[in-house]
């Protein structure tokens, strides 16, 4: 019996096989060479499961590379939320056997220490059937002072000991007796063993060291790695928006964890309905519950009053998919600005602090971004999922690309 372990690139896979080989023909060959052969057999046999068993390699297609274009605002230049300068996204994800299927997401506001230069930020609740921890101190204090972790419902308390962990050891930090890490989650339970809870702290650390600005990858990975959502495999998905010169040329950017459920619509056409694939269809089993987590970062001057003003808009984009927060569904929002004029040094002792940030009426272009960046990260968490097998013998389909960009020609939904 072999196990073959792997951590880079953010994965974990663990699997196992026994091959049923006689090695015995090859008695001319040295002891050596033999072994050689049983090494590359045993390489071979693993590259093949890596490609061919587990689905969390993307052929899939951004919803932009397909001709489907919400919105009328301009995406920055990777479409993620990673084209707010200075965030930074990364993944860990945990594949292991037939019946685990989870992982963890960080987002990172910027590459300092988040602890003593922290960035405004807020919650916006839309439904409260969710475990988020350290939202309360955002809510009551307007500041985020650690990276922002998201992984499943069971792990999410690992998840937050990691998170506090890795602050707790940051150079600056020796002093520190009180962190707020902040954590979501949703139940990936589907296709995941979840009562395993196999996420550690060290997974955690993985996930921000990881991290990284650029392109964001999306899909199977991290904590979307066994999602759903409007009827399909879901995962993460990422977008953003940029705001035209004379409007201050700002950015939104959206990261979102996607398994709710719904009425699946596209760009405006009603997809879920022409595919009977939804909540109200008799003839296919739905679950409507789930949970959406939503990261909004810009990069406008806004604090915390502001940025729950923007969170509330970015909900509206779970609307624009056809997803309405039913009774079982935690859907959250958590918006931050790293505008440098708006952060709270903690080590400024100054007993006032003074922020030059946008007008109320200034935040009407930001509101639009947010509300057409959370649409197009929902659509690629789902367009960016292939087929997943978990646990107990389930499957989850990947959205039928084809049958889909038929249906959109047929509304004019494609441009």
């Amino acid at each position: 019996m072999l196990k073959d372990e792997s951590t880079g690139a953010g994965f974990r896979i663990l699997h196992s096989f026994d091959p049923d080989l006689n090695f015995q023909d090859f008695d001319f060959l040295p002891e050596t060479n033999k072994s050689i052969m049983k090494e590359l057999f045993t390489v071979t046999i693993s590259i093949f499961l890596f490609l061919f068993t587990f689905d969390f390699i993307h052929a899939q297609e951004r919803v932009r590379d397909l001709g489907i274009n919400p919105g009328i605002l301009t995406p920055g230049k990777w479409n993620t939320i990673t084209d707010v300068e200075g965030v930074k996204v990364g993944h860990k994800t945990i594949i292991e056997g037939d019946n685990t299927r989870t992982g963890v997401t960080a987002i990172l506001p910027h590459s300092g220490n988040i602890f003593r230069d922290r960035v405004p930020a807020a919650v916006y609740v839309g439904n409260g059937f969710g475990k988020a921890l350290g939202f309360t101190q955002v809510q009551e204090l307007g500041e985020l002072e650690t990276p922002l972790a998201l992984t499943n419902t069971l792990s999410i308390f690992n998840a937050a000991h990691g998170v506090a962990d890795y602050v707790l050891k940051q150079p600056g930090n020796e002093n520190v007796r009180s962190v707020n890490p902040v954590v979501g989650e949703t139940n990936d339970g589907w296709l995941n063993d979840i009562r395993k809870r196999v996420i550690t702290s060290e997974d955690v650390h993985d996930a921000i060291e990881n991290a990284d600005s650029g392109m964001v990858e999306e899909g199977n990975v991290g904590a979307g790695t066994g999602t759903r959502a409007l009827g399909f495999k879901a995962g993460i998905g990422t977008s953003s928006r940029t705001l035209p010169a004379d409007r201050g040329g700002y950015t939104v950017g959206v990261l979102v964890q996607s398994n709710f459920g719904g009425i699946i619509t596209v760009n405006g056409a009603p997809v879920g309905e022409e595919l009977n694939n939804h909540y109200m269809a008799s003839e296919v089993p739905y679950d409507v519950d789930g949970s959406v987590m939503i990261v909004v970062a810009t990069d406008a001057p806004v604090t915390s009053r502001n940025l729950e003003r923007l969170a509330k808009r970015a909900f509206m984009g779970i609307t624009k998919v056809g997803g309405f927060a039913s009774n079982g569904s935690g859907d959250y929002v958590i918006a931050f600005s790293t505008h440098p004029d708006v952060r709270i040094n903690i080590d400024d002792n100054s007993p006032k602090q003074s922020n030059k940030e946008l007008k109320n009426a200034e935040m009407t272009p930001l509101f639009l971004a947010a509300v057409e960046a959370t649409e197009e990260a929902i659509l690629n968490s789902i367009f960016m999922s292939e087929t997943m097998a978990g646990t107990e013998g389930r499957t989850m389909e990947a959205i039928p690309v084809d049958q889909v960009l038929e249906i959109m020609e047929k509304y004019g939904a494609v441009r």
